[in-house]
């Protein structure tokens, strides 16, 4: 496990990928805004991404660290699970359990549930779970204390979904590209799968267009989706954000 903090002060905001990058790309900007706004937020990697074409799974791990800082990230650590080979089995969810409890998060951002990768749509699943078995009182895990999040939302910026809620980060848009360019063995010019993946102009050309999309959904610049299956509560209606006109 690796620390971009020594102290284990509880997290408001925990979020969760199977891979190395994968919230760089999906809520990296939300994770901004929130440390920007005051709350201590982290980000749990479950795999070092070993399957990728490019790269080496240390290295990985190593420019995660220095995204983590561009995200303004408290904490970052990886629990190296087998990347591709992700399963919801009895010992992955205690790890997991164990890795909550410490971290004591008020809330969770997972992957969408839905996706192309298996690792991608199995991350939720474990987490989730893990998240509801944190909080029983006779789930032993060591003398670490029961703890379940508050709240768990989804990323959901690559699934074909009405997303619950669109968060504005405009003003966290560039950061959080440079936070995934922190990624050199993975966006920079190579050699190894050149074919296969896009310059890093396309990649910054796609996902400006796919948070242009959702911001302006919300009549913003820049948006990152996300879902919630639980009803939204509003108290004032006079309010709400978001032009009707």
């Amino acid at each position: 496990m690796l620390d971009l903090a020594d102290d284990f002060e509880p997290l408001d905001l925990l979020a969760v990928a199977a891979h190395p990058d994968d919230v760089e790309q999906t809520c990296g900007g939300t994770l901004i805004k929130m440390a920007e706004t005051g709350y201590r937020t982290g980000i749990l990697d479950l795999t070092a991404g070993d399957m990728g074409t490019r790269g080496t799974p240390t290295l990985r791990i190593e420019e995660s660290m220095a995204a983590a800082k561009q995200l303004h990230a408290a904490w970052r650590g990886n629990l190296r699970f087998p990347d591709a080979r992700l399963e919801n089995s009895l010992p992955a969810r205690m790890t997991l359990v164990g890795e909550i409890r410490r971290l004591r998060p008020r809330c969770v951002i997972l992957p969408y549930w839905e996706g192309r990768h298996p690792d991608h749509y199995r991350t939720p699943e474990m987490v989730y779970e893990a998240c509801f078995l944190s909080g029983l009182a006779r789930m032993d895990e060591g003398e670490s204390r029961p703890h379940r999040p508050y709240k768990v939302i989804y990323s959901s910026m690559y699934a074909t979904v009405t997303p619950s809620f669109v968060v504005d980060i405009t003003g966290q848009f560039e950061r959080r590209m440079q936070s995934l360019f922190a990624y050199e063995s993975q966006y920079g010019e190579q050699a190894d799968g050149n074919g296969l993946f896009p310059n890093k102009a396309e990649i910054r050309d796609r996902l400006h267009s796919i948070a242009r999309y959702y911001g302006n959904l919300i009549g913003a610049k820049y948006g990152e989706p996300f879902v919630v299956k639980e009803m939204m509560r509003v108290e004032d209606v006079v309010a709400m954000g978001v032009r009707s006109f």
